[in-house]
């Protein structure tokens, strides 16, 4: 790609590394997670049309930009698009529940249904901040929420846990950049605004991606009438020795269980369940594709 321009192999990056989720892009995408180079949505809408990259480096199929020979994942987009619509209401149901739980602070959808693109075997990621001292407890009543909507067909996966002084994430990629600006918060929008203050890197790697790419504008928190109450309960000294037991006992088995796994970490402030390793693979995808 030597004769092209910056902003140019930005793009073609751009689509390589959604080509791996078989996920094709349209221009506002295109430009919202372009990778590397800042250029505003004129230039990116210039570039798309101008010949330059079409057909010899990208194609386009109606609304969606793809690699050359790969026009069919348009149509898995529009089917799994079809899927999430039916899986938003229940991703909203659940998270206002979440939220309405003592100590949560934030609650946002991750994941590919996130960006409307639910596959394989299909759940629901959560991205969770919590009250300081309080994670373990906080996580042991969102596992039984889990429990309880698994009774119903529901798969929720709360794979990853924050509390309030860790919203800086340590591990800095374009996979965890992604992630970040592609989440979409469902409570605590507050919370949610300090956390993309407080990982400013990600402007290194998508520099367009500010803001939320997508907001629920309907979320209202319910079921909050007991939460002071059992939070005061949980504040007490008992309640920081439970909150110690439970972190104690969690960690032993969750480090047992991740021990080859550089992706799972566990800790006072964090809990992170990617027991898959899917970034690093995802990361060497794109690596193989560029």
């Amino acid at each position: 790609m030597s004769d092209l321009l910056p902003v140019e192999e930005a793009i073609i990056r751009t689509v390589s590394y959604v080509d791996i989720f078989d996920y094709p892009l349209t221009l506002s995408e295109v430009h919202r997670y372009l990778i590397g180079v800042p250029a505003p949505l004129g230039t990116v809408q210039k570039i798309l049309s101008n010949g330059r990259l079409i057909p010899h480096h990208l194609s386009r199929e109606q609304e969606f930009f793809t690699l050359p020979g790969r026009e069919e994942v348009a149509a898995i987009r529009r089917e799994r698009a079809a899927a999430a619509n039916e899986l938003w209401p229940s991703a909203i149901h659940y998270g206002q529940l979440i939220g309405s739980l003592p100590f949560v602070k934030m609650v946002a959808v991750t994941g590919s249904l996130a960006v409307d693109n639910p596959y394989g075997d299909v759940d629901i990621d959560y991205f969770i901040v919590t009250e300081n001292d309080r994670l373990w407890i906080c996580r042991a009543m969102v596992i039984l929420l889990v429990k309880l909507a698994a009774r119903r067909g529901i798969a929720l996966c709360p794979n990853y846990f924050v509390s309030e002084r860790a919203l800086a994430f340590k591990q800095q990629n374009l996979y965890i950049a992604r992630e970040i600006a592609q989440m979409v918060p469902l409570m605590g929008f507050d919370v949610y605004q300090q956390l993309r203050q407080l990982n400013g890197w990600t402007a290194t790697f998508l520099p367009n991606a500010e803001g939320a790419g997508k907001m629920i504008e309907t979320m209202t928190v319910r079921g909050r009438v007991l939460r002071p109450s059992l939070e005061m309960v949980f504040r007490t000294r008992p309640g920081a020795r439970l909150e110690q037991w439970e972190m104690s006992r969690k960690i032993r088995k969750f480090s047992h269980d991740s021990r080859a796994n550089t992706e799972t970490s566990f800790s006072p402030d964090w809990c992170k369940g990617h027991f898959d390793a899917h970034s690093q693979r995802i990361l060497n995808q794109y690596a193989n594709k560029l």
